[in-house]
């Protein structure tokens, strides 16, 4: 299976989103990457249900919102309301996780688990039979453009042993940082899921851009 690529399209133009929400489209990527942020799980605010809800709209490919929120289980509903096909929470956001995994399939949605770079694998031992994806963070959430945190290849290939000796079908998603330089070692390591923002946005040719990340 080639690597999935996600945009994110909190780096797309937001006076174009229907035009850059085409290009994705148009182009090879297999997703689209919807980050939410409350400006309190981190220190931004994004785009919330309405935004959302326009973006599909005009998506021809599945949505997978990542919420970088406190106490998501209040809006899991909702974001299936405004077009998410899958949906991604903070372990260090849910104080019951596994509930917050439940309640995110009982709406017959694909559920994943993200977790901030300092954030140790452990917590996913006893989940990994009930989820869809982990998102790692390659970067600390809240803002777009940062830089990758090498350290990151090691927790990958880590999540695939893991992954692995449980006999779990998840996908391993990279959420920060990701460029030309990396997604070939990172797709090596046992990643699935590339999400990339300021580099396909920023690039002058956004689809070749995606070309070149998908291993």
């Amino acid at each position: 299976m080639k690597t999935i690529i996600a945009p994110s399209v909190l780096a797309a133009d937001f006076a174009n989103l229907q035009r850059d929400a085409e290009l994705i489209n148009e182009s090879k990527a297999d997703w689209f990457h919807i980050d939410i942020m409350d400006g309190m799980f981190v220190p931004n605010i994004s785009f919330g249900l309405p935004v959302c809800a326009a973006i599909k709209k005009h998506a021809k490919k599945p949505m997978d919102v990542h919420l970088m929120i406190e106490q998501p289980d209040r809006y899991l509903e909702a974001f299936k309301k405004a077009g998410a096909d899958m949906i991604s929470v903070h372990a260090e956001a849910c104080p019951h996780l596994h509930r917050s995994i439940q309640n995110i399939k009982e709406l017959g949605l694909k559920a994943g688990v993200a977790l901030n770079p300092h954030t140790s694998l452990d917590c996913l031992e006893y989940l990994l039979n009930d989820i869809d994806y982990v998102c790692l963070m390659s970067v600390n959430p809240g803002f777009g453009g940062q830089k990758f945190i090498p350290s990151t290849y090691q927790k990958v290939r880590d999540l695939k042993a893991m992954i692995d000796k449980a006999g779990a079908d998840v996908l391993i998603q990279i959420d920060g940082g990701v460029d030309a330089s990396n997604a070939e070692k990172l797709a090596e390591a046992g990643a699935t899921v590339l999400v990339a923002g300021s580099y396909v946005f920023g690039a002058e040719d956004p689809k070749a851009a995606i070309e070149k990340i998908k291993f």
